[in-house]
């Protein structure tokens, strides 16, 4: 199962890559067992956001084959 993984804002520098496409081998995979297999087993922060194909999402959300998984931190303004 292929997924493509985003990095935005702070994250983008953090990683290698600012987009990659992720192999998992289990159709029950998570949020957040996404964010460790590309942080190399890190737990992910909570205050990072994450969205599947455009909508936000939770860790423990499933992703499908062909999803878009993006993370970002949280903005902030004024």
């Amino acid at each position: 199962m292929n997924v493509t993984v985003k990095f935005f804002a702070s994250l983008k520098e953090q990683f290698s890559e600012p987009v990659m496409d992720v192999e998992l081998s289990s159709d029950q995979t998570t949020v957040e067992d996404i964010w460790k297999k590309v942080s190399g087993s890190e737990q992910m922060p909570e205050n990072v956001l994450s969205a599947i194909n455009l909508e936000y999402a939770q860790a423990q959300q499933i992703v499908k084959a062909g999803d878009e998984v993006a993370f970002f931190p949280p903005v902030t303004g004024g």
